[in-house]
């Protein structure tokens, strides 16, 4: 059957959401296993079944089981999708040569401090391997908008997806030298509330993200009273603090150098050490490329340089 856009097989993707489905066995669960919502499942479903002409689920209130069409049209759905990963890795292992293409997805801290040298590594190493990037704050849905990997920060919920961690990346406090000249350097966190903070708006939930310290070996989370909050980008509240509008918490990559140059000064470094990981996240039912797991393996392993400790203030 050729579809109205000229495609024999562009319901391949309601496929792999029915392959989900059925391995977790309600669209609830598929939904969290792709990272999307049971609304988009429902959908995908409901084409997929209106192309066959033929129910796949039976639907009840808390759980969908297979029909005998559905437990047919499964198991030959799995062989279909073994055999094109079977001929995607031969193809991509011809001449000992890695090619393909991987599709990810990064913040803007990390797309911006840390990926350039993995990425540039890869794309050395693999020459004909096609890389698709996207940096941007929103969280992207790996199976719906077509990415293999996405790197995220924090502690993931159980979404179903697979991680694997990139690093613990540590905290710091900063601020521009002529804000400290003007108002002082803070003796401790509790003086945190006499100064100017700037903070950022969580886009899950519109809170302000919580600032974390370690003060002799205990974990203390202080969450600021701020004049300026920025949204959306948290790479924001860097230029801000540069320009001496306060202080904010940020990862000491992205102002190792602004520290070692001089346009930042570490604010409360007593009170380092508390981190935040990145993890390299991807949907378990699909069958990873040869590129995309190399991908994965270099991410892993890199070894970024190491803490650079700010100059003491003059």
């Amino acid at each position: 059957m050729v579809g109205r856009s000229g495609r024999r097989f562009d319901h391949i993707g309601d496929v792999e959401v029915f392959v989900a489905v059925a391995e977790h066995g309600s669209l609830t669960a598929g939904a969290l296993a792709l990272a999307t919502t049971p609304s988009v499942v429902s959908r995908a479903i409901a084409r997929l079944e209106a192309r066959l002409g033929s129910q796949l689920l039976r639907r009840t209130t808390r759980r969908q089981g297979l029909t005998d069409a559905g437990l047919r049209y499964l198991d030959q759905a799995r062989q279909a999708f073994a055999l094109i990963d079977d001929a995607e890795r031969a193809m991509q292992g011809q001449e000992g040569e890695l090619r393909g293409r991987v599709r990810l997805s990064a913040s803007t801290t990390y797309g911006h401090y840390r990926l350039p040298p993995v990425l540039r590594r890869f794309a050395q190493q693999y020459p004909q391997v096609q890389i698709d990037l996207h940096i941007g704050n929103r969280n992207v849905d790996l199976v719906a908008d077509g990415f293999d990997l996405a790197i995220r920060f924090g502690d993931l919920p159980d979404s179903g997806m697979v991680a694997r961690k990139l690093e613990d990346a540590t905290l710091c406090l900063v601020a521009a030298p002529a804000y400290v000249a003007q108002a002082g350097m803070p003796a401790d966190i509790a003086a945190l509330q006499q100064h100017l903070c700037v903070s950022f708006v969580m886009p899950n939930d519109g809170h302000i993200m919580p600032w974390a310290f370690r003060d002799q070996g205990r974990d203390v989370t202080w969450t600021p009273t701020s004049r300026i909050n920025i949204s959306d980008d948290v790479l924001g509240m860097v230029s801000l603090v540069e320009q001496g509008l306060g202080i904010c918490q940020t990862y000491d990559f992205i102002v190792r150098e602004r520290l070692a140059r001089g346009s930042l000064v570490e604010v409360l470094p007593q009170y380092r050490g508390r981190t935040r990981p990145f993890s390299v996240i991807y949907a378990p039912h699909r069958s990873l490329s040869a590129a995309a797991r190399a991908m994965i393996d270099m991410l892993v392993d890199y070894e970024h340089p190491s803490v650079v400790q700010a100059p003491p203030l003059s």
